[in-house]
């Protein structure tokens, strides 16, 4: 990847990260810690990968794209915002009553959302059926879904597995943002899902394991998913929940708490120091 590429998504995943910590402040709820864990990876998505277009939201032959782990939707909302979907300054209305943003993703009222989610385990499925019907109908879009390390710990994400491996869809990436933490804990102490890459290789999947917040090994990974025939790949991307906001980084705590005024604050003067737009 060169340099600039490089810099520009930076510099998204920062703004990315801006919008999940106004976000959840603002809302004085929500989930910052699993948005900021998946920043480079939806950079990378919608200013690289995604085949999508924000003046036509609907077109039939756009790549889809599932937020299986549907509470992460600060995230998710910074990154449209960012790519032209809708102002960035509606990312303030948060989870207001009167906001169309709200904790969830809803694909009727949120424009570049393709799937609506938040019960666990579901969005994947969706993904699957969309490979699925693509597959049906001949069409060429490619379908790719973020689920949370926790979240595979839903029985409903192996009866998706299996299915779509057992329908060869060669179309489908899923991607698993491993950060080894869940409200409660660790994955480890809830309910170990761990050996992953294992685990998906034995439901018949392509397996690639990277460093979810290292360009060079995001692109490889979806380059050679785009060549993996046959069979579905799952990005098993390890990462840092909460990186980005030093206080939050690897902390449980951060699941499902926003920050307050200070905390806010500190956040915000960190992402926007080392913003690459600011220090170029």
């Amino acid at each position: 990847m060169t340099a600039e590429k490089k810099n520009l998504l930076a510099q998204k995943a920062n703004h990315i990260r801006q919008g999940v910590i106004e976000g959840t402040f603002h809302a004085k709820s929500g989930h910052p810690g699993g948005s900021l864990s998946i920043a480079e990876l939806l950079a990378f998505l919608y200013f690289s990968e995604l085949r999508v277009d924000p003046t036509n939201p609907h077109d039939s032959s756009r790549d889809r794209f599932v937020l299986s782990k549907g509470h992460a939707a600060p995230a998710l909302y910074a990154a449209l915002a960012e790519r032209g979907y809708f102002p960035i300054a509606d990312l303030k209305t948060l989870r207001k009553p009167d906001s169309y943003l709200q904790g969830h993703p809803n694909m009727n009222d949120v424009p570049g959302v393709d799937m609506s989610t938040g019960s666990l385990g579901q969005g994947i499925s969706a993904a699957v059926g969309m490979a699925l019907g693509a597959k049906l109908s001949g069409e060429d879009f490619r379908v790719y879904t973020i689920l949370g390390d926790g979240e595979i710990q839903e029985g409903q994400v192996w009866e998706a597995a299996m299915f779509a491996a057992a329908k060869k869809l060669d179309q489908l990436v899923a991607v698993v943002d491993n950060n080894n933490l869940q409200i409660d804990g660790t994955i480890a102490e809830v309910n170990s899902p761990y050996p992953i890459p294992e685990k998906f290789r034995a439901f018949g999947w392509h397996v690639i394991e990277i460093d979810g917040h290292d360009y060079d090994q995001i692109e490889a990974a979806f380059a050679e998913a785009r060549t993996t025939k046959g069979r579905p790949t799952a990005i098993i991307a390890k990462t840092i929940k909460g990186i980005g906001v030093s206080y939050m980084e690897n902390q449980v705590g951060w699941h499902g708490s926003a920050p307050n005024e200070e905390q806010y604050q500190m956040a915000m003067q960190e992402l926007v120091a080392a913003d690459p737009e600011r220090q170029a």
